[in-house]
């Protein structure tokens, strides 16, 4: 088996960031347009490693290549949902049913039970992504509704679920 490493995305990955992204293989399964351009990848990673970003974005790598990317967002700008944050992840389909997706999952988890105080974390996947929803349920995700029509893949609306996983054990105070 390949040996995996888990890290913090850096500005040089935009190029492997946007072959990920542009792939076609994963490109169905995600909101992301085709044909992604590496400096537009340059421009956002930068932007994402600016002081006061709360965005973490984590990449698998296999032998200096990205086979796989995974963070966590804000949903949004209104302070009593700083307690939420939105879940995004890929991998290369090549790498898929590997361990790549548990890996991304536990590092992130890791950081968002263990440092970000974070209560929910909440995702869309295409109700027909089997794998995808497998791994969100293994990791304690449930499912809350569909969106029907959600997203506009290959020609055609497609639904996709809502999951949300809460904090197994909530941080408390030391007395």
């Amino acid at each position: 088996m390949a040996d995996i490493q888990i890290r913090r995305v850096r500005t040089t990955d935009a190029e492997g960031m946007a072959r990920l992204m542009g792939d076609p293989d994963t490109l169905g399964n995600l909101l992301q347009l085709p044909y992604p351009s590496i400096e537009a990848w340059r421009t956002r990673l930068a932007e994402w490693d600016q002081p006061g970003r709360t965005d973490l974005l984590l990449v698998a790598e296999v032998d200096g290549g990205l086979v796989g990317n995974a963070g966590l967002n804000p949903v949004g700008n209104a302070l009593r949902r700083r307690h939420a944050m939105g879940l995004g992840i890929t991998v290369a389909k090549e790498w898929q049913g590997r361990g790549v997706g548990s890996q991304l999952m536990v590092a992130l988890l890791d950081v968002a039970d263990r440092w970000l105080g974070c209560l929910r974390i909440e995702l869309t996947v295409y109700t027909d992504n089997a794998a995808a929803i497998a791994l969100y349920r293994k990791f304690g995700f449930a499912g809350e509704g569909t969106h029907r029509a959600s997203a506009l893949r290959d020609g055609r609306y497609v639904d996709a679920l809502a999951m949300a996983r809460l904090h197994p054990n909530p941080p408390r105070i030391d007395a």
